[in-house]
């Protein structure tokens, strides 16, 4: 069969919607300044779907800094792979700052969280070295998984006993092959809010030789007293020994960083075939990393208007009867029961009639016969966005529940 024609009937589970849900459910068009507040298909919406959690996007001190960076700079600079030909202090000055934040003695530099993942499990591991992972770990971590040539076991998401059931089938087969262990979960999950059992985790190296690898996506910036990542939340920093964060939420930006001790780190600056052969962060970037990275260590009243707008927003769901799930995050997802036909109503009825934005999930990606509708808090919401959403969810609820959105669906004009 034609490589073309096979695709052509099986454009994937998301891909197979493609002619009625491009530019509306997926690759829709948010235009206007970074903020609660912007616009969709020309009219204003209340978008609670970006990973703006601090407000740093259009923050004024970030703003003058990426465009005294692109000023100073361009955006050719440097020019090469770090390891090459493009490598500056202010790329060092950044991985140092990085470092000392999250409490481990060194970090590199990663042009994309994506790729880091993959490229930092890749490098991590060889055939004879088992994986174990949580169920539910990000698509970037189960890539990276794919390229490992080992044995990888996987344990029910943030269930001890099922981890330390794995851990025990893995070291029954590193004892044979000489290999090692790497158990890799998150600090945060993203869809569901959940912290991971970092600490817990941890205690098992008391049984188990292990090196425990996290993705703190969602928890660098937000979780812990300083915000320092979700490690820090569960006071367990020295056990974890690969710290993964990015720069695309609470940061605002571009790219990602791995944190471990001195010589992993030096491991990963020579091994990591994704930066290797690709070219550096742009200077720009760099420059507003920096000014981004000060204002989140100095400015802690950032992150108490991010968990105030989360807390306030979530207490109101759960007060008016709505399933959050296990969510002890600012990540907010509403859990409702109904078909994929209704969940497209339902999304379009909040943005049509209620301007309000809001990430929609359904089967594959959770359970048939459930919606999930996932709102993203920052610190630049209000507590007036908070109740026009409570509100809002409140009505289109009570819709759902009496069947309006089987009645009754919604063409995309």
């Amino acid at each position: 069969m034609d490589i073309f024609e096979k695709i052509a009937k099986h454009m994937g589970p998301i891909g197979q919607h493609h002619k009625w849900s491009h530019g509306y459910f997926s690759f829709p068009k948010l235009e206007g300044d970074i903020a609660p507040h912007m616009n969709f298909r020309g009219k204003e919406h209340l978008v609670w779907s970006l990973n703006n959690y601090l407000g740093l996007a259009n923050h004024p001190e970030v703003r003058e800094a990426d465009r005294q960076g692109a000023s100073d700079f361009g955006m050719a600079y440097p020019m090469g792979a770090r390891m090459m030909s493009g490598n500056s202090k202010y790329h060092e000055q950044l991985e140092q700052e990085l470092a000392a934040f999250v409490g481990k003695p060194d970090a590199f530099l990663l042009n994309f969280g994506y790729q880091g993942m993959v490229s930092i499990i890749d490098s991590l591991v060889d055939r004879n070295d088992v994986i174990v992972y949580d169920a539910e770990s990000h698509a970037c971590i189960i890539d990276g998984l794919r390229l490992h040539m080992g044995k990888r076991f996987v344990y029910k998401h943030n269930d001890i006993d099922s981890a330390r059931k794995q851990l025990e089938r893995a070291t029954k087969l590193v004892e044979q092959s000489g290999g090692g262990i790497l158990v890799i979960t998150e600090g945060v999950f993203g869809m569901s809010g959940a912290q991971g059992k970092l600490k817990e985790l941890v205690d098992l190296k008391k049984e188990f030789n292990f090196r425990l690898l996290i993705d703190d996506a969602h928890g660098f910036g937000t979780m812990g007293p300083t915000g320092a990542g979700t490690h820090e939340a569960q006071d367990c920093i020295e056990g974890v020994d690969v710290y993964f964060g990015t720069f695309a939420k609470s940061m605002a930006g571009i790219g990602a960083f791995v944190a471990s001790t001195e010589e992993m780190t030096n491991f990963f600056r020579y091994n990591m075939r994704s930066q290797t052969f690709a070219k550096a962060l742009p200077m720009p970037m760099v420059i507003g990393l920096l000014k981004r990275l000060d204002l989140l260590k100095n400015n802690p009243e950032l992150r108490d208007k991010l968990w105030n707008v989360a807390t306030t927003l979530q207490k109101g769901l759960r007060d008016r009867g709505f399933d959050l799930g296990v969510t002890n995050t600012m990540v907010t997802p509403v859990f409702l029961k109904g078909e994929l036909l209704e969940a497209t109503a339902l999304t379009m009825d909040l943005r049509e009639n209620y301007g309000i934005f809001c990430s929609i999930v359904v089967y594959p990606v959770i359970p048939k016969g459930l919606i999930e509708l996932r709102l993203i808090p920052t610190a630049v919401h209000t507590m007036e966005d908070v109740q026009r959403t409570l509100d809002a969810f409140s009505e289109v609820s009570d819709k759902l529940k009496s069947g309006y959105y089987k009645e009754n669906q919604f063409s995309i004009a």
